[in-house]
């Protein structure tokens, strides 16, 4: 991984390309990260970077807390992220990472926490498909069937897939590109919807699996 930045979504629009060509984008608020902390193979077995995203007061601190912080004598920060980069050594304490950090095209993997649905059933948890709802069906049109087993062994199978919380997990979209970077006001737009609700908080790295052109 080359490069890394923490942001916030913002929400969706769209854009126009050169050939007047409607692109839906989504809008995230990348930074400015401050370098919290910065990890070496010698003291710690890896080289890597610590990020921080968004101001955080000092009352909603514990002494840990602000421990790290006065160490590297930098701003308490609300979002903390690591980032293992190829090449930490132009990276220091103190560093501020904007969003110019991307350049249009470049191809990007965004993670972040998908929109929590509450307790969900097999049709909108696992796209079951519905019974017939024809005479003698009753208001059962929805329900996931039977999933136990005769008498052997005469229990249901772990994994299989039922009625369940759905939502509300680290969520990773593989390969967006980046359609446009306003490094003044440090937003990034992104072809594609990314993970989460508005105003959720998103991680964009180099993209691991590029597509040949």
């Amino acid at each position: 991984m080359q490069k890394g930045i923490i942001g916030k979504k913002i929400g969706m629009t769209q854009i126009f390309d050169a050939k007047g060509n409607v692109i839906p984008v989504t809008v995230i608020e990348a930074g400015p990260c401050a370098v919290t902390q910065k990890k070496t193979v010698e003291n710690d077995g890896y080289d890597s970077v610590q990020l921080g995203f968004g101001e955080l007061k000092t009352c909603r601190m514990n002494k840990p807390m602000k421990g790290h912080f006065d160490k590297g004598d930098v701003a308490p920060k609300k979002t903390l992220r690591e980032f293992r980069l190829d090449d930490t050594s132009a990276l220091k304490v103190g560093d501020i990472v904007k969003a110019d950090t991307f350049a249009e095209g470049d191809r990007v993997d965004v993670q972040g926490t998908s929109k929590g649905k509450g307790w969900a059933g097999v049709v909108k948890r696992w796209n079951f498909g519905r019974l017939k709802e024809s005479h003698g069906t009753g208001p059962v049109a929805r329900m996931g069937g039977s999933t136990g087993c005769c008498s052997d062994p005469s229990r249901v199978f772990p994994g299989k897939k039922r009625s369940g919380h759905l939502g509300a997990v680290t969520t990773t979209v593989l390969n967006l590109t980046v359609a446009k970077v306003d490094a003044e006001n440090n937003l990034i737009a992104i072809k594609g919807a990314v993970p989460g609700p508005n105003g959720g908080t998103v991680c964009i790295r180099d993209s691991v699996k590029v597509k040949k052109a």
